[in-house]
């Protein structure tokens, strides 16, 4: 990185070093720099390679912006490639603290595959988005959101007790509206 970072302004519209570059930054944990050259990239066909997506993606969720890599899956067709770059969404929002994303991510997995891991990701992240809630860090309307997809899960006793007696017990002792 050190050689590509001191030969980056001879290279700044070269496509094949922005595609090694952006993903080298990337990889070694540099998200800004991973997204600023990924960016600058101009060949559609780089654009559209799902190694690039992927990783664009990744920049996005890891520099704090998980709603452009939302866009980022909104925009794709439905295949493999969409599948696997919402289970990188999920799972790395997740770790981020991103939990609205992360559940979005997951509520549209676990309709896909209903794999109990994805139901457990999703059970998490709805727990995530509810205590940004509590400590003012994320909206109500996120968490009335939150609660429609706990909704659309179906059958699930655990979805009772989490929207029933925790978040709407918390909002109805704090003046808030939670619809169900």
């Amino acid at each position: 990185l050190v050689y590509q970072k001191s030969i980056k302004p001879y290279f700044s519209n070269d496509d094949d070093f922005n595609w090694n570059h952006g993903i080298a930054c990337a990889a070694a944990g540099d998200y800004k720099e991973g997204r600023e050259a990924l960016l600058q990239i101009q060949n559609e066909s780089y654009r559209a390679d799902f190694c690039y997506v992927s990783w664009l993606s990744r920049c996005y969720i890891m520099s704090g912006e998980p709603a452009l890599a939302w866009e980022t899956y909104s925009k794709m067709d439905t295949n493999n490639e969409s599948f696997n770059l919402l289970h990188l969404i999920a799972n790395d929002c997740y770790k981020m603290g991103q939990f609205y994303y992360a559940c979005q991510a997951f509520d549209v997995l676990e309709r896909l595959d209903p794999d109990p891991e994805f139901w457990e990701g999703k059970r998490g992240a709805a727990i995530g988005v509810f205590q940004q809630v509590i400590a003012n860090k994320e909206s109500v309307d996120k968490l009335q959101e939150v609660v429609f997809l706990l909704r659309n899960t179906g059958s699930n006793p655990q979805v009772d007790y989490m929207v029933n007696r925790v978040m709407k017990k918390w909002a109805k002792e704090n003046g808030i509206r939670l619809e169900s």
